[in-house]
C-alpha cells in the first residue's frame, strides 16, 4: 500500500471514530443500573370518576424552557379531576384542565414503549402512550374561549361516552364529547365540540385553535429525529418536523437559517393531520376539511426510564422537541340559542401499513401517507412493494431476518442480466486500457480532443461509458426504498436475528471504552471494499480519484455504523451477491472482450 492509500485509510478510520464519538456524546448510554420502579397501582375494570379533588399540575422540569404562551392553556383555578376509561384497544386518560384527552395508551402488548423491557409485557407502565407529557390535552381550545381558567366538568353518561363542559360568563357553553366504543381493533374513536349560545344576545366567537394532539416520544430510546406532524390537503402531504423548524438550507446544518417556531398553512383544505413518532401515530380527521393547521415546536421533558435495562442507549436524556398541532377556525358569532359543532375521527395506534390502508380506504383519505413512503424516482413505490414482500415472506414461514435476505436475493436475480452486461463492459474497458492511456497521454493538453478520441474508441468497441454505473443508478430507488421501509416498519421492532437483538437498532455485541462494537457495518464495509477492488476504474479516471474510489467504502462504514442492523444486513448480503456475480461473469467466456480482438496489433515495419 502506497502513502496516499495509507493516508486515505487513516482518514476513513478517523471519520468512523469521530462519528461514533459524536453519537456517544449526543446519545450517551446508561452507565448505572436502572432502579426498579415503584409497584404499580391496580386499576378497576370500570374506573370511576375521581371526585372531590385531584393532583396539582406538575412543576416545571428544571432546565426545560417555557413554551410560548400561545401554545399553553391559562392557569387552572381548580384542582385537576381525571377519568380513565378503556375499550378493546386503548386506555383513555381525560382531564378537567382543558376538558380533553390527556394521554392514550395502547393495550396491545406487541407494541411496548420500551422493547426488551425489564417490565412484564402486561405492565401498564410500559404501554406505548401517545400525547404523553404534552402541556395541552387533545381537543383543548386555545383562544379567548379558554379565558377565566380552562376548568371543565367531566361526566360519563355511558360506558363509551365521556363529556366535558363549561359555560363562560358571556353565556357561551362549550361541550366536548368523546365516543370510544369498540370498532373492531382498528384504534379509532370519535369526538366533537359544540359551542352553544345560551344567552339572549349575540355572542362573538374569536379565532380559535382546536388542539388535536402533540407528537411526543414513546420511550427514552426513541429516535427524536423521527418526530413530526404530517398534514394532508387532499392532493399531497407535508411532513413538518425538526428540519423545518431548524430552517436548514439544503437539508443540512452547514447553512442554517433563522429557527422557526410556528407553522401555519391551509385554505379550508386540511383533510387530516397526523402527529407521529418512528412507529406510532395519532391522526385527527375532521368531518369537513379544517380551514387551517397550526404546528408549534415545544420543549418537553423526556419520558421516564421505566423498563430500561442497564447499558441501553438513551436518546432522550434531558429535553427534546415535540410538535403540538391544532386545527385553526376563524372568528364567527352565534345568535341567541344558536350552536355550531365540529366532529373528528381519531386514529391512535401503530404505523402498520395494512391497517392504515384499510382505515384510509374506509374513510377515503389516504391515511397510509403517514408511513412516509413518498419520494421521487419511485422510492415510495419501492418501500411499499418491499414491505408487502417482506410481510408476505414472513407469513409463509420465513423470519423477518431471512425475509430481508430472500428479498435481496430476488432483487439480485431480477437485475442479474443488467449487472452481467455491466461486468462484461468493464472487461472490455480493461482490455483497451492501454489504448485509453495512450490517448490520455497524447492529448493531455487538449481535453476536447481527448474526450473525442476516447468516445470514438469506446464506440468502436461497443462500450457504453455508462455501462458500469447504470445498474447502480437503477438500484438506487431500491436502496432508498429499503432504507425508508426498514426505518418505518414496526414489524421489525424488537425482532432479533443472528446476534442482532433488534433489526431496527445497531447490532452492538459489546462496548469497549464507550465505543460500541457493531459487526454488521464492519462486514458491510469489508464486503464493499472487496467489491471495489474487483471493479476496474472508469476509462480516463485520474489515478488519485481511482484510489479515493477504491477506499471510499471505509467512509461508508462510518455513515452506516449506527444505522439499523436490518439495513446493514441488506447491504452486506447485496455486496456479497454482487461479488459472487462479478466472479461468475468474469469466469464466463466473452470472446468480444478478448485482448487479442480488442487491441489492434502493432504495425509491421516495411522491409
Amino acid at each position: 500500500m502506497d502513502r496516499k492509500s495509507l493516508l486515505i485509510l487513516v482518514i476513513a478510520i478517523g471519520v468512523l471514530f469521530v462519528l461514533s464519538g459524536l453519537i456517544n456524546r449526543l446519545y450517551p448510554p446508561l452507565l448505572v443500573p436502572v432502579m426498579p420502579p415503584a409497584a404499580a397501582t391496580n386499576q378497576t375494570a370500570n374506573p370511576q370518576l375521581a371526585q372531590g379533588g385531584g393532583t396539582n399540575p406538575p412543576a416545571p422540569t428544571p432546565g426545560v424552557p417555557a413554551n410560548p404562551p400561545s401554545a399553553a392553556l391559562p392557569a387552572p383555578s381548580l384542582p385537576e379531576v381525571t377519568l380513565a376509561v378503556s375499550n378493546q384497544d386503548l386506555i383513555f386518560h381525560f382531564t378537567s384542565h382543558g376538558g380533553g384527552l390527556k394521554e392514550i395508551a395502547l393495550r396491545n402488548t406487541n407494541y411496548p414503549a420500551v422493547v426488551h423491557s425489564t417490565l412484564p409485557a402486561q405492565d401498564e407502565r410500559n404501554f406505548a402512550t401517545l400525547n404523553a407529557k404534552a402541556p395541552v390535552p387533545i381537543l383543548a381550545m386555545l383562544g379567548e374561549t379558554a379565558q377565566g381558567g380552562d376548568d371543565f366538568t367531566l361526566s360519563q353518561p355511558s360506558n363509551t361516552i365521556v363529556r366535558a363542559e363549561k359555560t363562560l360568563a358571556s353565556g357561551l357553553r362549550v361541550v366536548k364529547e368523546f365516543d370510544i366504543r369498540d370498532c373492531g381493533t382498528n384504534y379509532l374513536f370519535t369526538a366533537k365540540i359544540r359551542l352553544e349560545n345560551t344567552s339572549s344576545n349575540s355572542v362573538p366567537i374569536p379565532r380559535r385553535e382546536v388542539v388535536v394532539g402533540t407528537a411526543t416520544a414513546i420511550g427514552p430510546l426513541d429516535n427524536p429525529t423521527t418526530l413530526g406532524t404530517i398534514w394532508y390537503n387532499g392532493d399531497k402531504s407535508a411532513d413538518i418536523g425538526a428540519s423545518w423548524f431548524a430552517n436548514y438550507h439544503m437539508g443540512c446544518g452547514l447553512l442554517g437559517g433563522t429557527p422557526r417556531t410556528e407553522f401555519e398553512e391551509g385554505a379550508s383544505n386540511v383533510v387530516w393531520a397526523a402527529m407521529h413518532s418512528q412507529y406510532f401515530v395519532l391522526a385527527a380527521v375532521p368531518s369537513r376539511p379544517a380551514p387551517g393547521v397550526m404546528i408549534r415546536n415545544l420543549k418537553l421533558p423526556p419520558p421516564g426510564t421505566n423498563g430500561v435495562a442497564r447499558g441501553q442507549r438513551l436518546t432522550l436524556t434531558n429535553t427534546y422537541e415535540g410538535y403540538q398541532t391544532a386545527f385553526v377556525y376563524p372568528a364567527a358569532s352565534l345568535e341567541p340559542l344558536q350552536s355550531v359543532e365540529q366532529s373528528f375521527t381519531f386514529y391512535a395506534g401503530p404505523k402498520e401499513y395494512n391497517g392504515l390502508v384499510t382505515v384510509g380506504h374506509f374513510m377515503g383519505n389516504n391515511l397510509d401517507l403517514v408511513m412516509g413512503f413518498t419520494g421521487f424516482l419511485g422510492f415510495g413505490f419501492c418501500s411499499k412493494l418491499l414491505l408487502l414482500s417482506m410481510n408476505g415472506l414472513y407469513k409463509i414461514g420465513l423470519s423477518y431476518g431471512w425475509s430481508i435476505i430472500a428479498i435481496t436475493v430476488i432483487i439480485k436475480l431480477v437485475f442479474w442480466p443488467m449487472t452481467a452486461a455491466s461486468t462484461r463492459s468493464q472487461k472490455r474497458q480493461q482490455a483497451i486500457a492501454p489504448q485509453l492511456k495512450a490517448i490520455a497521454d497524447k492529448y493531455k493538453d487538449d481535453p476536447l480532443k481527448k474526450h473525442q478520441k476516447t468516445t470514438e474508441l469506446l464506440k468502436e468497441h461497443k462500450i457504453s461509458p455508462l455501462g458500469s454505473c447504470l445498474p447502480m443508478l437503477i438500484t438506487i430507488p431500491v436502496f432508498f426504498g429499503f432504507y425508508s421501509m426498514l426505518r418505518n416498519a414496526i414489524e421489525l421492532r424488537g425482532i432479533p436475528f443472528l446476534w442482532a437483538p433488534d433489526l431496527t437498532l445497531p447490532d452492538t455485541i459489546l462496548v469497549i471504552a464507550g465505543f460500541p462494537i457493531n459487526p454488521l457495518p464492519l462486514l458491510m464495509g469489508a464486503s464493499q471494499l472487496w467489491q471495489s477492488h474487483l471493479t476496474p476504474p472508469s476509462p480516463g479516471m485520474d489515478p488519485g480519484q481511482q484510489k479515493m474510489m477504491r477506499w471510499m467504502p471505509l467512509l461508508f462504514v462510518g455513515i452506516f455504523y449506527s444505522m439499523s442492523s436490518g439495513l446493514n444486513l441488506y447491504y452486506t448480503v447485496s455486496n456479497l451477491l454482487t461479488i459472487a456475480q462479478t466472479k461468475m461473469t468474469k469466469m464466463g467466456a466473452d470472446p468480444a472482450a478478448s485482448p487479442a480482438r480488442l487491441v489492434a496489433p502493432a504495425p509491421q515495419k516495411k522491409k
